[in-house]
């Protein structure tokens, strides 16, 4: 009954907002309020027996873990609470919390400090649930800690070394001793592998526990970069290694610890330094490490088996790709001990694949001209495996299974949309978020035959709330690129939209290589500031250019050497069609984007300065040279083998064609895009005479918030709109 209410609701609300409605969005609602936060299933994490989920709760200071029944929703019992648990008498207030493989520990992770974007500090706790005891990992601050696989011991990284803490005599032992802030990092992530492979815990236990594989980061010939904080009398540098395009990297050895007898072999990874590592993992077999060797160009890619007692290693698969090959952790090695599932582009679309190494047998399994998005679960019970993918178009993301000899395709999950998946151990049930363009995330609970066993939460409230208020429409629509190929694109019109009257337009996009920002879910990007645009008369526009994501390898790739060119060349030609719609004024069309897509908005004025009267660029890239080494030399090579790639395509170099109004916004700190890069396009700018507008925020990374920063933010680009368009 409760999902017929909803969908009777999200009916009428998608169907009514525009004329019913009469509410404003205000920037305070967006940024300061809150006021459009939806719920989800916060703290959600299954149990081994597939049966039951835990939940971290949070009220009045008071901290819970409860265990819950996954098909009824029903509680359990409570397993940690902490008024209850103290650590000499001191509250401890989670961030974060893991269990042991046999769920008999958990380890707490409290007052989490961030580094960087990915990576934390955290004081650690370990509370034994059987005897009731509550152990103190270590009196620092430390990363990565992790549970060997029996429980017994608790790796971290403290101060670029690695060390391991023995639960039951309570000693620590240190597996290195050489780190060295800027010069030597174990069982970490340098700062661009952290950025660039999307992973900062640089070592893993063996299954066995009997081995520990660890990174060794030597970034002593990385050039480093420095970061002026002024917060204070003084201004503080802060000094790290960053290794832009066509620079050194570090040097990387991956080693295996033997924990039996305390020593460590080097693995061998060959003779040649200038490589990546983007990722190791340990097989089916306890003794034997995957390690990938990636050439730096990214585009030979080789799997090496390493023996953990003296780090020989064979390889056993090697993928070459005339671009580029991406690097992801869609790989499951299967209990035979000689071959994997996994995902490759090898035949023009993201695929799964088995490869037995032993028998030298390549099967594709899910052959078609569509994309897979991910690998949700490989079943080895059953011999299935789980994966989204970019069916029945581009836009959707569902949920299927296969057999592993390639048959019996079976669509698991119900309603247009996107369906973002949490498989559950078992493989019996899976956590289903689903949403589309208009209608906010719905949590399902889902069997393995994709029937709905229960609602964990329907948003109801929310998609009430939305119907206060005068929403603008959203719709799909389809563009021509440049070179005459199908853009898709989601365009939102002013409440009571009139296609008598003429609009001005906001064009919003990211247009990064693989990236997609126009699907069928909710919200779709920035999507409360753009309503609160359109009740203002403005229409917006998103558009995925060439280059972007789910279409398949050749519409993906492009952009190779020559980033920028055909994105732009495709946002300036739809901003032509757009001019010529009945309802469009085309002496108004504007756009903006933050990253990628500010280095995009800034290429689109200074190319189109004869369709776009303005734009605005948050954090942009303005000159490919000074971004990092693995991100450019992926999509671009390096400066010296394609110059003309780079210094063609650089907004830096395109300041003389400014002729619309232009806002510049940067965080001094950004140590992902750096400030450099507003500092050299000011320059360019002033050197071509040429007037603009620029905001940069003291001490703010890449994204930019903070306080009240978001809102100070968005109120100046806000004004910036209603001032210029």
């Amino acid at each position: 009954m409760r999902i017929l209410v909803l969908f009777l609701a999200i009916i009428f609300s998608t169907t009514s907002f525009a004329q019913n409605g009469k509410k404003e969005i205000t920037l305070d609602d967006v940024w300061k309020k809150g006021t459009f936060r939806m719920k989800s299933v916060p703290g959600f994490r299954a149990m081994k027996d597939g049966l039951h989920y835990t939940k971290l709760e949070t009220k009045k200071g008071k901290q819970t873990i409860s265990i819950y029944n996954l098909s009824s929703g029903s509680w359990v019992k409570t397993i940690f609470n902490n008024q209850q648990v103290k650590y000499n008498n001191e509250v401890i207030r989670l961030s974060s919390y893991s269990f042991s493989d046999d769920e008999k520990k958990l380890l707490i992770k409290t007052k989490r400090e961030s580094i960087y974007r990915r990576s934390a500090k955290y004081i650690v706790y370990v509370y034994d649930m059987v005897s009731g005891a509550i152990t103190k990992v270590d009196d620092e601050k430390i990363l990565h800690a992790a549970f060997s696989p029996d429980g017994s011991k608790v790796a971290f990284v403290k101060d670029n070394d690695l060390y391991y803490h023995n639960l039951s005599d309570k000693k620590t032992t240190a597996i290195t001793n050489d780190g060295k802030w800027n010069h030597i990092i174990n069982g970490n992530c340098d700062w661009v592998y952290e950025e660039e492979f999307g992973f900062t815990q640089a070592y893993q236990w063996s299954p066995d526990g009997k081995h520990i594989a660890y990174y060794r980061f030597d970034e002593s010939r990385v050039k480093e970069y420095t970061l002026p904080i002024y917060n204070g009398l003084y201004p503080k540098n802060y000094t790290y290694k960053y290794p832009k395009a066509g620079e050194d990297n570090s040097i990387i050895e991956i080693r295996i610890h033997n924990l039996e007898n305390n020593t460590a072999v080097s693995t061998n990874i060959g003779k040649e330094t200038d490589i990546y590592i983007p990722r190791i993992k340990w097989t089916t077999a306890p003794n034997k490490l995957c390690i990938y060797r990636l050439n730096r160009l990214q585009n030979h890619l080789d799997l090496l088996l390493a023996d953990a007692d003296n780090g020989n290693t064979e390889i056993i698969y090697t993928e070459k790709n005339k671009y580029y090959i991406d690097i992801n952790d869609n790989i499951k090695f299967l209990k035979d001990g000689h071959s994997f599932i996994f995902t490759s582009e090898m035949y023009g679309y993201n695929h799964l694949f088995s490869w037995d190494w032993k028998n030298k047998d390549l099967k594709e399994l899910t052959p078609g001209n569509y994309d897979i998005a991910s690998i949700i679960g490989i079943d080895e019970k059953r011999k299935k495996v789980y994966y989204t993918a970019a069916l029945p178009n581009p836009l959707e993301r569902q949920l299927y299974s296969v057999n592993w000899n390639g048959k019996g395709h079976t669509l698991l999950t119900q309603g247009k949309g996107t369906h973002n998946i949490t498989a559950i151990e078992g493989y019996n049930y899976f956590l289903d978020q689903h949403s589309s363009i208009n209608e906010p995330p719905v949590y399902y609970l889902i069997d393995n035959k994709g029937k709905k066993v229960r609602t964990l939460e329907d948003n109801l409230k929310f998609v009430l709330k939305l119907e206060k208020y005068a929403l603008g429409k959203v719709e799909f629509k389809t563009f021509k690129s440049d070179l005459g190929e199908d853009l898709n694109a989601w365009m939102m019109t002013p409440p009571n939209f009139d296609e008598n009257k003429e609009y001005p337009v906001l064009m919003y996009q990211y247009s990064g290589p693989g990236s997609q920002q126009v699907m069928d879910r909710y919200p779709l990007g920035y999507y409360f500031w753009h309503q609160m645009l359109a009740q203002k008369g403005y229409i917006i526009v998103c558009v995925d250019p060439t280059g972007t994501g789910s279409r398949g390898e050749e519409f993906k790739k492009k952009t190779y050497l020559q980033l920028g060119n055909l994105e732009s060349n495709d946002h300036i030609a739809v901003a032509k069609q757009l001019g010529k719609l009945p309802y469009v004024d085309k002496n108004r069309i504007g756009i903006w984007g933050w990253s990628y897509g500010g280095f995009m908005s800034s290429t689109c004025l200074f190319k189109g300065n004869d369709v776009f009267k303005m734009a605005i660029a948050v954090a942009p890239v303005s000159n490919w040279r000074y971004y990092d080494n693995i991100y450019t030399e992926r999509y671009m090579r390096t400066p010296q083998e394609n110059q003309s790639g780079y210094d063609n395509n650089a907004p830096e170099k395109m300041a003389k064609g400014l002729k619309g109004k232009y806002l510049l916004i940067h965080g001094t700190a950004d140590d992902n895009v750096h400030f450099q890069n507003a500092v050299m396009l000011t320059d360019a700018l002033i050197k071509a005479d040429k007037e603009f507008e620029s905001e940069y925020y003291p001490d703010k990374h890449h994204g930019i918030s903070g306080g009240n920063t978001r809102l100070h933010l968005f109120n100046k680009m806000t004004n910036f709109v209603l001032n210029n368009l």
